[in-house]
């Protein structure tokens, strides 16, 4: 028997009889058994084991130093490199657990462990299918709940830079193998062998979104793939730190620190909305001021409950009910939203846009949309105009990108009666489509358009990525258990969210997704923001409008019609003034002849610059 099993066996017989002599015997086994494997797997049991039996010391003595003792040897274990990620990170999260039960101070460190080991863990599977999987296996609020703890511990830089690390690691794992090196020093040949082979790596790494890699293939040939992939993986990141150690690379692909998020502020406050078991609250993010934190009256379990009653409304056979949406909206206000806003007046005049970057529960909301409907009261839409973002970086990221000089290149496609699956014919499609062609300024837009007959899958794809600018009319779905599966509603085939990751979008400027649930994500993982109109930012677009469920075919047509009038108005196109259009088509539906209520208009949302 190894001194890690012995020493575990006589933990185990104090736990039953509570013999002071079996643990302290125990103590001294797993002591001796980590001295003699520092370079060994086995080093990561005797640390634990080690941690477990301070714990129960500390359970009968309460001395402080013995608490601290069971921490750092939990933290001793989880960076025990030849035990492997994946026990790494189990490690770790039980360090996390045992941090928060005893109200200890590395706690903070316990989440910063777990979240750059669940980082490396998803990194290193093959597919992205397989790693929206191996995601679920891991706890899905562990961002929040982290950023939480910073916030208690009244670091609120932290707690931005925690969220932004954790959340969307599927888009994050995207983007890196994506990454230009095009600013590293070509003339070293050192650092040019470098950034080719980053890119060899990258290009091996960045596989096709869709490729399988079980169908027809034997057990051992699966393996084999994968144990290859870890292999480049393992390699890559060697790549990495090598490219690391020259100037103004120093933190590369790491990361990022508040110093750099707050970028996202530049041309206006990003509110990020928290909801964990122990606080809920707001972080409003300014360009170059401190960031503010505002603690929410409102408690997870009353967030869960509107959640639970918003969307069962929304996905009502006739349509979301009035009353109900009101009161989630005039709840939300109260508890929630009210306190941010008066911040907000503090520093922003009237009409001003404001960015919401909503994590966990709340992003099941249209935060957009609160207000006091049924008492007349405030509004937040007649206060501010709202953008979303589903991450400070791709909101960096979207500002990066070179603005359309030449001519810009529209296309609007329409699929009225898709051939596969029993949809039901679209009767506002075709006339959608011929509106924008009359509305949109004939220079310097050079205008494409497809219609049911021409919108097959392959023939709207090669379109999507010629355009920079492009609308889409058709039946759109999330699909609830295989997010990435979600799609648009193509003449012949589905064209999936995972067509759009291989897709070349990089750059794009606008996309209006007129369909329904494009903007709806994955309420199991609500944080990674795997849904339709997020994945066109991910992968480049910079503005887009999609909708967070199902959307009557005539309301869509007149808010089409009427952000259009108003988009294009001075003859001029700019996908900046997006968010101020589709604000204000939103509006006169409210206040034109049909005076469409809320609960059939707020779908409509504003994603990016």
């Amino acid at each position: 028997m190894s001194l890690n099993n012995f020493a575990f066996t006589l933990f185990t017989q104090f736990s039953q009889r509570g013999d002071g002599k079996d643990l302290d015997e125990a103590i001294q086994l797993s002591s001796r058994a980590a001295e003699q494997s520092l370079t060994r797997p086995s080093h990561l049991s005797a640390q634990r084991n080690l941690a477990k039996m301070r714990l129960a010391l500390w359970r009968s003595q309460h001395t402080p130093l013995l608490l601290d003792d069971a921490m750092e040897h939990y933290r001793a274990a989880a960076q025990c490199a030849p035990a492997g990620v994946l026990r790494r990170l189990q490690l770790s999260l039980q360090w996390v657990k045992d941090a928060e039960d005893h109200q200890h101070t590395s706690a903070l460190d316990a989440y910063a462990q777990s979240l750059q080991l669940l980082d490396s863990h998803i990194s290193a599977t093959v597919s992205v299918s397989s790693r929206h999987q191996a995601r679920k296996n891991f706890p899905p609020d562990l961002s929040v709940d982290a950023a939480s703890c910073a916030l208690r511990l009244g670091d609120v830089c932290r707690a931005v830079e925690l969220l932004e690390q954790g959340r969307a690691l599927h888009w994050a794992q995207i983007a890196r193998f994506r990454t230009s090196l095009d600013d590293l020093d070509s003339r070293d040949p050192r650092a040019e062998m470098l950034v080719k082979r980053f890119r060899d790596l990258s290009a091996m790494l960045n596989r096709p979104a869709q490729t399988s890699f079980d169908e027809g293939r034997s057990v051992t040939t699966i393996e084999a793939e994968a144990q290859h992939y870890r292999d480049l993986v393992e390699e890559w990141n060697k790549v990495v730190e090598e490219i690391r150690t020259f100037e103004g690379f120093s933190r590369f692909l790491l990361p990022p620190l508040f110093r750099d998020l707050r970028e996202a502020a530049r041309e206006g406050p990003v509110i990020i909305l928290i909801a964990s078991q122990v606080s809920c609250d707001a972080v409003i993010v300014l360009h170059t001021q401190l960031p503010i934190r505002v603690q929410l009256q409102i408690t997870l379990e009353e967030v869960l409950d509107l959640a639970q009653k918003h969307l069962s409304n929304i996905r009502h056979s006739d349509g979301p009910d009035y009353n109900i949406f009101v009161e989630v909206m005039g709840s939300l206000w109260r508890e929630a939203i009210s306190p941010v806003v008066t911040e907000l007046k503090k520093l922003l005049g009237k009409g001003s846009r404001i960015w919401w970057c909503p994590t966990s529960l709340f992003t099941a909301f249209p935060i957009h949309s609160v207000g006091e409907y049924a008492r007349g009261g405030q509004v937040l839409s007649k206060l501010f105009i709202s953008s979303y973002t589903p991450s400070l970086r791709t909101l960096i990221k979207a500002r990066t990108y070179t603005k359309t000089t030449s001519d810009i290149k529209f296309a609007a496609i329409g699929q009225a009666e898709p051939s596969f699956a029993s949809w039901k014919p679209l009767h506002y499609v075709h006339p959608e489509v011929d509106e924008i062609e009359k509305l949109l300024p004939t220079h310097p837009v050079l205008f494409t358009k497809l219609t049911s007959s021409e919108s097959t899958k392959q023939q709207a794809l090669r379109t999507l990525q010629d355009h920079q600018w492009f609308h889409l009319s058709c039946h759109g779905k999330q699909d609830l258990e295989e997010p990435f599966k979600s799609h648009f509603a193509m003449r012949d085939d589905p064209l999936s969210l995972l067509d759009i990751i291989d897709a070349d979008i990089s750059g794009h400027e606008f996309a209006f997704l007129s369909a329904c649930e494009t903007a709806m994500g994955d309420r199991s993982a609500p944080d990674e923001a795997i849904h339709l109109a997020a994945g066109l930012q991910f992968m480049g677009v910079k503005s887009v409008i999609g909708t967070l469920w199902s959307v009557d075919d005539k309301v869509a047509y007149d808010l089409v019609s009427a952000f259009y009038k108003e988009f294009c108005k001075d003859g001029t196109m700019d996908c900046t003034m997006a968010a101020r259009a589709l604000h204000k088509a939103v509006a006169l539906l409210a206040n034109g002849e049909d005076k469409v209520p809320p609960q059939r208009r707020a779908m409509f949302i504003h994603i990016g610059i």
